[in-house]
């Protein structure tokens, strides 16, 4: 399998590193700095300082003489040199702070850039930019129909045991398990679908290229496993970040909310002490914003030694909310993770990762679901996340609203034992 040579551009430290990216921000093991794509080599072959290195394919060691006047019009630079396709130039003035639109143009002529900084200096990085393919909008479809019948089935089973329980104790309620079922169904994807159309708009709005929402069928209680995009191009800066970030769980909470509030006027509330105890009931945590909002759809009656039998579209919208607060945990390339990020070099956000990693590992003693959620998060967290093209333009205030405001929807969105028996 091939992987990518990389040079550290500070101390030019050499690495056979698992990526293909151009470049990659403050990689290097020794001192810190960038390090830049120079060559491919295969698995198991001989130490990177003697063996034998493919060149990428297809690159040109000298820039077309327009795009070198697209950057004269953008920046006062100075070249420091050429490896493997990525020229490097020392930037000493900014002319155009709209990184966005110097993307855009460069793009054009087919070229991607990074503007990081390096100690006291502002550097410019210029590659060629790397074609995105396009989808095949079946595999959506199909993705999607599937996810429409899997939560349909989860919603009737949901909707008999619902029915069940108003029997048990006499209570009225809408009995026709087929259309709470579709009730079901639609809260759920339409919490999921918001949620990553979020992104999409999100995406568009700066000119960042990626997928619609794919829906993940699943044989389990909800009929699905969740929904998500693919990114397919660089976030071009910190702006972008957080706007990506944010966008699809404020979007998704937005439709969670009042899907919960019409939920829980559905529900069948009793008195705890005529509801038998056999030891293996099973229970969905909660969090802040659901106590809130349990306590604004039944007022008095949520009030004292109760049972609330949930209605599916209840659970619908309780999904909607834990699904928010997973999203933006502040690992990896998670929702949470890509705010978290503009905020941090590359390194200390690769310690968060790590260290929500084994964070989530030790809660599984009181969750097993942790335990799967702590690798995966470990995992995601070996690729990093390579954060904004731009990491030297400053983050606008709006925007530092905007990420304390997705930290506070964490807060009250948490759910530290999201399922319990007992």
């Amino acid at each position: 399998m091939r992987k990518g040579v990389y040079e550290c551009l500070r101390c030019g430290h050499r690495e056979v590193i698992d990526s293909n990216e151009p470049l990659l921000e403050g990689a290097c093991p020794k001192c810190g700095g960038d390090m830049i794509l120079i060559g491919y080599t295969e698995e198991g072959g001989a130490e990177p300082e003697t063996q034998q290195v493919e060149a990428p394919s297809n690159v040109p060691s000298v820039l077309p003489q327009e795009v070198e006047l697209l950057l004269e019009k953008f920046y006062s630079l100075h070249p420091l040199g050429e490896e493997g396709g990525t020229f490097v130039f020392s930037v000493s003035e900014i002319h155009e702070e709209d990184f966005e639109k110097v993307l855009q143009e460069l793009e054009g002529k087919g070229y991607w850039a990074a503007l990081k900084k390096d100690g006291e200096r502002v550097l410019l990085y210029v590659f060629p930019a790397a074609e995105v393919k396009p989808d095949n909008p079946k595999i959506g479809i199909t993705l999607f129909l599937l996810t429409v019948l899997s939560t349909l089935w989860a919603g009737y089973v949901l909707a008999l045991s619902y029915i069940a329980s108003l029997d048990e104790f006499g209570l009225p309620g809408y009995r026709n398990p087929y259309v709470i079922a579709l009730s079901f169904s639609l809260s759920i994807l339409g919490i999921l679908g918001t949620h990553e159309m979020g992104h999409k708009i999100a995406a568009t709005l700066h000119g960042v290229k990626s997928t619609y929402p794919y829906f993940i069928p699943f044989p389990n209680i909800l009929g699905t496993l969740g929904a998500v995009i693919r990114v397919k191009s660089p976030i071009p800066t910190r702006k972008a970040a957080i706007d990506l970030g944010v966008s699809g769980p404020i979007a998704g909470i937005l439709v969670a909310i009042p899907v919960t509030i019409v939920g829980l006027r559905l529900s069948a509330v009793v008195p705890q002490s005529i509801v038998p105890h056999t030891g293996n009931e099973f229970y969905m945590g909660s969090n802040l914003l659901f106590m809130l909002l349990e306590k604004l759809a039944l007022g008095s009656a949520a009030s004292g030694d109760v049972m609330v039998f949930l209605h599916p579209v209840a659970m619908a919208g309780w999904v909607g909310i834990l699904v928010t607060f997973l999203n933006l945990i502040p690992a990896a390339q998670l929702d949470g993770g890509h705010v978290a990020r503009t905020f941090m070099s590359a390194r200390n956000h690769e310690y968060l990762t790590l260290a929500l990693g084994f964070g989530l590992l030790f809660l599984s003693y009181f969750w097993v679901g942790w335990l799967l959620w702590g690798i995966l998060v470990l995992f995601m967290g070996k690729a990093g996340n390579p954060g904004a093209l731009d990491e030297v333009s400053p983050i606008p205030a709006s925007r530092k609203l905007l990420a304390l405001l997705a930290l506070l929807l964490f807060v009250v969105s948490a759910t530290p034992v999201p399922f319990y028996s007992g």
